[in-house]
């Protein structure tokens, strides 16, 4: 992206002025070599969003943002009802809820390393993954609503976890203006045995240990310190919400043209949030946030069991579960007005500063906790959200290193087995069932996750907790 468009905020904050039809400014929160790495169609599709109905405050972009489907993956930009605002499936994505939960275990790295190889066997036999991965789980489309209206407590309600898990899952582990009516027969169809599956893309299980510690307070808070194993488990609403997505865009297309809504993208088709179609999207993407979750929570129960048979001392916890592709009802403060306004996170997850109601008890006063994702053979990194990111791009920070290539050209660039053989040699012991996926998924193909987190972290999005890096990856 051409730097020379943009206005200098500070080092790691840039603005795109207001133009043309712009309502908002466009905010790049980002290092410059960051913004230079982005390609060009970031910055106009940061322009076309500012240019939607009811936008309030600004369209932003976090540092991991490149280019997506209308919306930049990596984007963030809420939107006032009593305004006109609109939701877009553009701003949501196609893999409704897609997050990461992680999980402590009271293991050290020390303890696990004798036992590392069996575990990862033994999680890689029992939780499926890989392209149309199916569970065990066998659902009546009768129970498919049961699922897609309890999210992880419909999980939890069947023995897959434990109570205290729903405290330190975002939402208290459901969304209760979920509508599964709102999602379609071929949708829940695709999900009768898709509960409890990892799928495939960028999803992983990984066993963690922590490297660094950069907030000791913060760090002893979350119940983590050096060489602590944790699990991390990343994905999302598999097919359920791919349809969803596939199913809306048909609808909101016919509906921006119904409400004269004027789209600068085709991928950016909407509807008012007041409208019956604006409502039914809403509800549908409910739908999927709890698909999701309750996804989430089996593959937990899952991994609980692996690793009670090969390590039975160990102790697996919830830390903190937040999802990243979602559309959601929150009440932030705009000059100096408190609105309830309907925040797309893109790409983006939520990262609420201390004090949010929302936040579990136990971390309200150091802000929620935020991961960050980085590849397989990467460092990934812990972090704790602000006020000022509460402030200034509602409660939100990136959600990954973000890709820097295409997964068509990555596997041009690279062979999967290749891959795992060096990273087997670096100590990273990687499971898949597709040397294609992990040429896909390739650590080169994303940008440098250490980059990504700095600028996070000195924008003031979020703050640096502790960093940890992989010991073994169950690939999706």
């Amino acid at each position: 992206m051409e730097i020379k468009s943009l206005k200098k905020i500070n080092d790691f904050l840039w603005e795109l002025p207001p133009f043309g039809e712009m309502r908002v400014p466009g905010l790049i929160f980002a290092s410059q070599t960051l913004v230079e790495e982005m390609d060009e169609k970031v910055r106009e599709q940061v322009t076309n969003v500012a240019c939607l109905p009811g936008i309030v405050h600004a369209s932003i972009a976090m540092p991991d943002a490149h280019w997506g489907y209308g919306f930049p993956i990596g984007g963030v930009a809420a939107f006032d009802p009593e305004e006109g605002g609109i939701i877009s499936a553009g701003g949501v994505g196609f893999d409704i809820s897609c997050g990461v939960r992680t999980l402590t275990t009271g293991l050290i790295k020390d303890e696990i390393m004798p036992s590392l190889e069996r575990l990862i066997d033994k999680i890689f036999q029992v939780v499926p993954a890989g392209v149309g991965s199916e569970g065990k789980i066998r659902l009546t489309p009768a129970q498919i609503d049961d699922v897609l209206a309890g999210g992880a407590k419909w999980a939890l309600d069947r023995g897959y976890g434990l109570p205290e898990d729903l405290e330190y899952i975002e939402e208290g582990g459901y969304v209760a203006w979920a509508d599964p009516a709102q999602v379609s027969d071929l949708a829940k169809k695709r999900q009768f045995r898709e509960v409890g599956t990892l799928g495939s893309g960028n999803h992983y299980l990984e066993i963690q240990h922590v490297f660094e510690i950069y907030d000791a307070e913060a760090a002893e808070a979350l119940g983590i310190k050096k060489d602590d194993i944790v699990i991390a488990i990343h994905c999302g609403s598999r097919a359920l919400g791919h349809q969803i997505g596939t199913d809306y865009l048909v609808a909101l297309a016919q509906a921006s043209k119904k409400y004269n809504i004027p789209i600068r993208e085709r991928e950016l088709v909407c509807a008012p949030i007041n409208s019956p179609e604006g409502k039914r999207y809403f509800g549908a993407v409910g739908a999927g946030i709890n698909c999701a979750l309750a996804n989430r929570q089996v593959i937990s129960h899952l991994t609980r069991e692996a690793v009670a048979e090969i390590i039975p001392q160990a102790k697996l916890k919830m830390l903190f579960d937040v999802s990243h592709n979602t559309c959601k009802v929150e009440e932030h403060v705009i000059a100096g007005k408190k609105r309830r306004l309907y925040v797309h996170r893109k790409g983006s997850t939520r990262a609420f500063g201390p004090g949010r109601p929302e936040i579990p008890a136990r971390f309200r006063s150091i802000g929620q906790p935020v991961f960050i994702g980085g590849t397989m053979g990467t460092c990934s990194f812990i972090l704790v959200g602000t006020e000022f990111g509460t402030e200034q791009a509602f409660g939100s920070a990136c959600h990954g290193a973000g890709r820097s290539m295409s997964r068509k050209r990555a596997t041009k660039t690279w062979r999967g087995d290749k891959i795992i053989k060096d990273l087997s040699a670096k100590g990273i012991i990687i499971r898949t069932r597709s040397y294609r996926g992990v040429a896909e998924e390739a650590p080169g193909a994303y940008k440098d996750v250490v980059e990504v987190v700095n600028a996070a972290h000195q924008a003031g999005l979020a703050k640096k907790v502790a960093m940890v890096k992989p010991l073994a990856c169950v690939k999706g």
